[in-house]
This record gives structure tokens, sequence and C-alpha cells, in this order.
């Protein structure tokens, strides 16, 4: 039977943070699970018009679990950039409402925590078991941008304080990609001035022809 600093140097060899997602590039999938208060919570990506950090964590309570959930929460609050961006953060695990509710309360988190109970939601964004089957959800971040398209994600289960970088990194990126998008008609408009000297070729072209009907 292996140790437990085993499973965690076999999990860490196997970790790989830039693995290809099946779902990055695509639609990410909508959802509607119960929240921390038992209402119903309908998530539909690119509805809102804003970016969406979307984080699956093993199980509500937990030491990383809880600090991960409070990066989040502190970042809401604090980071400039995750205001500017209007980010909306989602957490979800495989835990009942009631147990949502008091990790909520307790941890005075801003954002909906949803209760994942049978798995539809893991299903959905193909999250499997973490720490080679030890937790029984991987610890995974998807960024979706404002249209609704998964832009990239993170699986990493042990390293719980790299989500919220990984998030911040994302929102650079797509703050950095409208700032060049707007910044091109402009471009365009520039180089589309430089066409009156053409009106003003034409217009010494018909004096020089009606001048020539006088002298005729």
């Amino acid at each position: 039977m292996c140790s437990s600093a085993e499973t965690i140097g076999a999990e860490l060899k196997l970790q790989n943070p830039m693995t290809h997602h099946p779902l990055t590039g695509q639609p990410a999938p909508a959802l509607s699970l119960p929240d921390a208060a038992g209402e119903t919570f309908t998530f539909t990506p690119g509805a809102k018009g804003v970016p969406v950090a979307l984080f699956f964590y093993p199980k509500s309570g937990s030491f990383g679990c809880t600090k991960e959930a409070c990066q989040f929460r502190d970042a809401l609050a604090e980071k400039e950039l995750f205001k500017r961006t209007k980010l909306e953060v989602i957490g979800i695990s495989g835990d009942p409402v009631d147990k949502q509710k008091t990790f909520v309360d307790k941890q005075k988190l801003t954002y909906p925590v949803l209760s994942d109970v049978n798995g539809e939601a893991r299903k959905a964004y193909h999250v499997g078991k973490g720490l080679l089957g030890f937790a029984e959800t991987s610890r995974v971040t998807f960024f979706i941008d404002s249209k609704g398209v998964v832009r990239d994600s993170l699986d990493a289960t042990l390293n719980y304080g790299a989500h919220v970088k990984f998030v911040t990194k994302w929102l650079d990126k797509l703050e950095a990609e409208e700032k060049k998008a707007a910044e091109a008609p402009a471009e365009g408009a520039t180089a589309a001035e430089p066409a009156a000297p053409t009106g003003e070729t034409q217009e010494e072209g018909e004096l020089g022809r009606a001048a020539q009907a006088v002298q005729a």
C-alpha cells in the first residue's frame, strides 16, 4: 500500500495544468444546481456578458478548500482587476446543501456555492476524482469568457493557491485582447483618411477642362 507521501508524489507527477481539457475553446455547459440556501441557481454561460471563474473543489470545510474559497472571496473584494472586469465566481462541490450553507456562513463567502450531490456538473465539465481517486472531486477551475466560451482550465488539486493566480492571469489576457480589438477600428479609420487629395485632383481637372473650353 502506498504511503501518503508516495501518493502526493505520484499526484504531483501526474498533475499537469497545461493538459488540454476537452471543453477548451467550446461553449461552457449550462448548469442548474441548488445553492447554499437551497434555491435553484441557474448558470447560463455568456448571458450576463461577463467573465466567469467556475471552480470545482473536493470538500467544503477542509483546509485547502477553505483557503481557496477565501482567496476568491478576498480577490473579489480587494483586487481592482476582479472588480473592473465584473468577474463572476461560482464554487461547486459534491457536498449537500446544509453543509454548503454552514461553509458559506462561516467563511462569509460572497458568491454562489453550489451543491452537486449527484455529480451532474462534474460530469458535464469532465471533472474526475483527485489525488489518484483519494479525493472525491479534483480541484479544477474553468475560466469562461464573456461570450460563454471556456478559454482554459487549471487542474491542481494540491495547489489550492494557484487558482486565483490562474484567473488573474486570464483576466489580464482578456483585457489585453479587448484593448487590441478596440484599437483596431481606430487604426483602420486613420488609414482611410488620406482620400481627400483624390477629390482635389478631380477638381483641378475640371477647372482645367473649363479653361480649355473658354479658350476655344
